[in-house]
This record gives structure tokens, sequence and C-alpha cells, in this order.
């Protein structure tokens, strides 16, 4: 039935193990760093409320927690950053390959000769994103989990869970928007790199019109939906936020599928 996910699905899930492994990896150097860096005696809070506003947005350090507590420096040092910017621009920058690679490479019409339809194409490739995005998060979860535990510091469990469940809506509606890009150009290089940048681009939205106290400009950029940094060091769960994702995610899907079917492939 899902022919076409499960074999993208396999030729991606290799890469997202190795990204896996590499994050895990960056995550037990993050953590085993903890213990030194916070019996250092540096006031690491106030250097941060001594950065730039729009930079402690970016990093999702407000003033309204400390990073000198393993929540707070988790948060900021690894989830903030390279969970939601680094994570979100690799997710698009694949998902910008899905339909414009094949187009690119001249497979797309020995896939459309089989009695398919464009619709199932375009949706079953956006599907074949989700085994990469729930093994990194399923990998890198129990790591830092483990890796909090043996320093001797504990993390609730459920928040950590939290923070990686929900990102699935986010980085989802991160490759949906690889997806449009992907579709709308025929160029899978130009697709990729337009991906990066919408992503990242929409980052700085969010933290600039924050920042800036326009903050309903950042309303297009998922990043205002998802926050890891509330997650892991308050406990809130964005319940709503994450609905909102995945409907923006549905949408950009069916449009994508409505753009391939009205598209002539050269």
């Amino acid at each position: 039935m899902l022919d076409i996910a499960e074999y993208e699905a396999e030729r991606r899930l290799t890469g997202a193990l190795v990204l896996a492994v590499l994050l895990a990896v960056m995550s037990v150097l993050f953590v085993g760093l903890f213990p030194s860096i916070a019996n250092s005696g540096a006031d690491l809070d106030a250097y941060v409320a001594s950065l730039p506003p729009a930079m402690q947005a970016a990093f999702g350090a407000t003033g309204a927690f400390s990073i000198a507590t393993i929540e707070g420096f988790l948060a900021v040092e690894l989830y903030q950053f390279f969970w939601l910017l680094m994570l979100g621009v690799y997710v698009a920058y694949q998902a910008g390959g899905l339909v414009a690679g094949d187009v690119e490479r001249g497979r797309m019409d020995v896939l459309l000769a089989a009695p398919v339809t464009r619709r199932r194409v375009v949706v079953e490739k956006f599907l074949s994103l989700v085994p990469g995005v729930l093994a990194l998060n399923l990998v890198v979860g129990a790591v830092v989990y483990a890796s909090v535990l043996v320093i001797g510091e504990s993390v609730p469990a459920a928040d950590l869970a939290a923070v990686h469940l929900l990102s699935i809506p986010y980085l989802l509606a991160c490759g949906a928007i690889g997806l449009v890009l992907s579709v709308a150009v025929g160029d899978s290089d130009v697709a990729k790199r337009g991906g990066l940048g919408a992503i990242f681009g929409l980052f700085l939205l969010e933290t600039v019109s924050g920042a800036a106290d326009v903050g309903l400009l950042g309303a297009v950029s998922p990043t205002r939906y998802y926050d890891p940094t509330a997650v892991l060091v308050s406990g809130e769960y964005d319940l709503a936020g994450a609905a909102v994702l995945l409907a923006g995610t549905a949408v950009l899907v069916a449009v994508s599928a409505w753009w391939f079917g009205r598209t002539d492939i050269e």
C-alpha cells in the first residue's frame, strides 16, 4: 500500500541513523561538560544577560531560568540551537530533493509509468521522512537521558520525552516547506538550498520579530509553535502549537500534491 514510502524510507534511514549517532555523541559531550562548567564558578546567567536581546531570544535564554541547571543548559546548548534550527534545516534540505531529485534524474517518468497517481507519489515521498525523524528522536532522547543520569544529575523523563515528541510536528512542518520547494523548483540543488534558507530565514524572523516587539510577523514561522526550552525548563507543553504545525503540514503537503498534478515534467 505504501510501497513508495517504504522504498524511500529505506534509502534515507541509514543517513538518518548516522546523523542520530553523531548527534548522540555530541549530546554526550555536552552533558559531560556540564559538571565542570557548573562548578567553575562562572556566572553564566550574568553572561547571558549581557547578550543583545535578539541573541538571547535566538538561544531561548530570556533570563526566565538559569542555564546553570541541567535543564537550562540542555535547552540552550542542545535543543534551542541544534534541534530547533540545525535539525529543522536538515529535514527541509532533505525534503527539497524528494520530488525534484527524481524529476531531474529522469526517474519520475519511470515511476509515473506505474499505476500510481501523482498525488500518491508526493504524499508517500513525504511520509518517507517520518521513520528518519522518529529514529533521530528515539536515539538522541535515550542517549541524553542516560548521559544525564551518568553524571549524577536528573531531568524529568516526561519533559524530556515531550521535547522529542513535540519536535516531530515541528520537523515535519520543516519537511513540508522543503516539499513545496521540491515540487515548485525543477532543480534539486536549488530546492534543497531553498529549504535550508527558508527555515533559517523563518527562524531569524521569529527571533527578530519577538525581540523587536512585532511578534505578529513571526506567526508564519514553525519555531513560533515549538519551544523546547519551555518544555524542558518549565514543563509547559504547547499542544495547540503542535496541532497548528500538523495542520500547516497537511496543508503544505496537499498544496504540493495539487501543484505537482498540474506540472509538466520535462
